[in-house]
């Protein structure tokens, strides 16, 4: 499948563009075109509008197969919102124990939380949890309580890392929000801020404390108020993690959720920070900001957002060579990813929303699951003009 490419400074202004207004429904015959028409936002409580695929241009076998493709990956729960309503969704049974054959932790085990509205599952969706964190700090940003561009221990007070006073000075929030602290996982100094990318969960870690400590609430207070309750995410909360405590650079906050609320916060994101008229992150520079290359390490990193956009650096024999995250979806999509393959993919331009839970897809298959899933997805997508798309 070839893939289309638009000239990077474009794409990026689409982007940004829709980040600031959301997905509109006023140009003409817009309703027939992947990706544009009005957005419907679920209720709290009640029925989620379903969209009938066919009726809106896709093809149904082709969808089929990619909800096929997750069953045999190990997925435990499917959702893709089509301009917000639910055009496919599907869950899967998986047993599992506290240990495997050899006596190992399972973290799939330890990662799920029991069951939550109409029994769907609820997991903690490991990493993914850091774009939920990206949209707090935006949030209180523009409420004042902080500013990227603070130095951590404005917030913590010195001794936060194990690196010298003079050393963890420089350190901002901006910082840990785009993996470039200059940190090892062990929050010993390595290199100058802003001088080496490095994926560090431990370092990133703090960035919810800073907020917490800054709107003096705890993170689920703050969460709930600001980002949980006004979406209606009735089934998620953040959890103390443990079974992990053993482990000493890793978060031991784990953000556990369902499919369906995920899907939500990927809903809110393209409607640029909106939620039926309700405005949730108001900082819109912050949140275009978020899903535009954060420095030229990792230009496929924004604040604590994966971006489809840009390749990936990556170090390899002495050698750099490049890769893209999706190959085989828009150049638009943007992502939270986190361990055993939980994912919230959002692609303004289909008008798609799509959350992935389970165990680790590369455990029963051949081939990355995303590159796949992704190639179904947009093989079944409807083409301009296809379909006469859902009812407002």
């Amino acid at each position: 499948m070839k893939r289309l490419l638009a000239p990077k400074g474009l794409l990026l202004s689409v982007v940004f563009s829709i980040l600031l207004t959301g997905v509109r429904a006023e140009e003409p015959g817009a309703a027939s075109r992947p990706g544009k028409g009005k957005l419907y936002f679920p209720p709290a409580k009640g029925e989620w509008e379903k969209v009938d695929p066919a009726r809106s241009g896709w093809d149904r076998a082709k969808l089929e197969s990619a909800l096929d493709l997750a069953g045999q990956r190990k997925s435990s729960a499917v959702v893709i919102l089509y301009r917000g309503r639910l055009l496919a969704e599907r869950y899967w049974e998986l047993p599992a124990k506290p240990t495997d054959e050899k006596g190992r932790l399972n973290r799939y085990f330890h990662m799920s939380h029991g069951r939550g509205s109409g029994g769907r599952i609820i997991e903690d969706v490991a990493s993914a949890q850091k774009s939920v964190v990206s949209l707090l700090v935006g949030i209180a940003q523009h409420k004042g309580l902080l500013k990227i561009s603070d130095r951590v221990d404005k917030h913590l007070g010195e001794g936060w890392s194990k690196a010298t006073r003079e050393q963890e000075a420089k350190i901002t929030l901006r910082d840990l929000l785009t993996m470039s602290s200059g940190l090892k996982d062990n929050l010993e100094y390595e290199a100058s801020p802003g001088r080496k990318w490095k994926y560090n969960t431990s370092a990133y870690s703090r960035s919810l404390e800073v907020v917490a400590k800054a709107s003096g609430m705890t993170p689920n207070e703050l969460t709930k108020k600001w980002l949980t309750a006004p979406l209606g995410m009735v089934d998620s909360r953040w959890i103390e993690r443990a079974w992990i405590r053993k482990r000493p650079t890793a978060n031991t906050l784990g953000f556990a959720t369902t499919a369906r609320d995920l899907a939500r916060v990927g809903l809110m994101a393209l409607a640029g920070g909106t939620w039926e008229g309700r405005v949730i992150v108001a900082d819109k520079r912050y949140l275009g900001d978020s899903v535009k290359p954060s420095q030229k390490m990792n230009p496929a990193y924004g604040y604590l957002w994966w971006l489809n956009s840009s390749a990936r650096v990556v170090a390899s024999n002495g050698e750099r060579r490049t890769r893209i995250l999706v190959p085989t979806a828009p150049p638009d999509l943007f992502a939270a990813q986190g361990a055993l393959g939980r994912r919230l993919w959002v692609v303004p331009s289909l008008g798609i929303v799509a959350t992935r839970l389970g165990d680790d897809p590369r455990a029963s298959g051949s081939g990355d699951f995303d590159r796949l899933f992704w190639k179904a997805i947009v093989e079944a997508a409807p083409k301009a003009g296809a379909g006469s798309g859902p009812k407002d």
